[in-house]
């Protein structure tokens, strides 16, 4: 009896052990760079290289809004470095500051689209022409909703680094269509489709990595991928019933 199971123990080996593990490292370190380089990429003619804090945004909110989500990316970047360092102390510590400013960008994120949903519905003000604001209104709102669903099981799952670091890897990845649909070759088409095809990337680029180095999906990598896959298809269909569009016109009416 002894000599079967003692195989058995020897095999049950912790996931954070499997030799595939050592590699997480060097993967979310140069994922969280290509993602912060898209958001460069994306956001740069119209924010970073316009002035920053000084470019001429719309509104104070949308100030706010861009600031946080820069701290956002360089915080991110922060984190995988200080765990490929071994400096988990420090990591924790700026965990809780970094959960604080998810909490804050939820907020600003909705400001921020209903902020939009109000300029882009007021005559005499500029809009993206042929758009339609109030389905529009629903991809920042449901990229939000992606945002802090990830944002809450990245907290609930601190304590397991492997499930945690996916969560936000899932988060972040929900708020990169805004930087991508910035892109030249996007920008002038408003081809949503597209943008969350190229998104979704990232995606794939998780899904890949688990398989490679584990021979299998992580449950967060797959149902989270599910989650963020099935919203983004059924938002737009969804979009355009009158069910939605009362949302957004009660809306514009209560702030009028």
């Amino acid at each position: 009896m002894a000599t079967v199971t003692a195989p058995a123990a020897t095999s049950a080996r912790p996931a954070h052990n499997l030799p595939g593990r050592r590699y997480d490292h060097y993967f979310f370190s140069a994922a969280t760079a290509l993602m912060l380089l898209t958001v460069f990429v994306g956001f740069a003619p119209t924010y970073y290289l316009a002035g920053g804090l000084r470019a001429p945004l719309p509104s104070l909110i949308v100030h706010f809004h861009g600031a946080a989500f820069t701290l956002w990316m360089l915080l991110l970047i922060t984190q995988t470095s200080l765990v490929a360092a071994h400096r988990t102390g420090l990591h924790k510590r700026l965990g809780m500051a970094g959960f604080a400013l998810g909490c804050l960008m939820i907020v600003l994120g909705v400001m921020v689209a209903t902020d939009q949903l109000l300029r882009q519905t007021t005559p005499g003000l500029p809009h993206a022409p042929g758009r339609d604001p109030q389905a529009f209104y629903i991809v920042p709102l449901t990229d939000i909703l992606l945002f802090a669903s990830f944002l809450y099981f990245g907290f609930r799952s601190r304590f397991d680094s492997i499930a945690h670091k996916r969560c936000l890897f899932l988060a972040t990845t929900a708020l990169l269509d805004a930087a991508v649909a910035r892109m030249s070759f996007l920008h002038h088409h408003h081809n949503l489709a597209v943008v969350d095809l190229i998104t979704c990337g990232f995606l794939v680029l998780l899904l890949a990595y688990d398989y490679w180095s584990t021979r299998k999906i992580h449950r967060v990598t797959l149902w989270g991928g599910v989650f963020l896959v099935l919203l983004q298809q059924l938002r737009l269909p969804f979009a355009t019933t009158a069910f939605w569009h009362s949302f957004p016109n009660w809306l514009l009416s209560f702030f009028r």
